[in-house]
């Protein structure tokens, strides 16, 4: 907790000023929709900005940015498992290693 008015002051300026950013990238995501680009260009778009408001939203209202190394590392390692998870369906829809190889002769 804030030991006294400044320090509870910068505080409330720092909430503030991430309300400000959350709100702005929620305009952005809705402008992301009706831009007329392909779907998966919209979807990349629209992940990148929750992206960002999540981390936001986690650094600040969650306090990791002032947190022990060992929590952020657990974070870090679940993202990267996250990630993985997120590809994996795609690795294995392409499906490029059983397909057959015709040879003509």
């Amino acid at each position: 907790m804030a030991e006294n008015l400044e320090e509870l002051d910068q505080h409330i300026r720092a909430c503030i000023a991430i309300f400000v950013a959350l709100l702005c990238l929620t305009v952005i995501t809705v402008a992301v929709s009706y831009l007329n680009l392909p779907v998966p260009a919209t979807i990349t778009l629209a992940l990148c900005v929750a992206l960002v408001k999540g981390s936001l939203v986690v650094s600040y209202f969650m306090h990791l940015v002032s947190e022990k190394k060992l929590i952020l590392w657990s974070l870090s390692l679940t993202v990267i498992f996250f990630i993985i998870l997120m590809v994996l369906p795609v690795v294995t829809d392409l499906d490029v290693i059983s397909h057959t190889i015709t040879v003509k002769h």
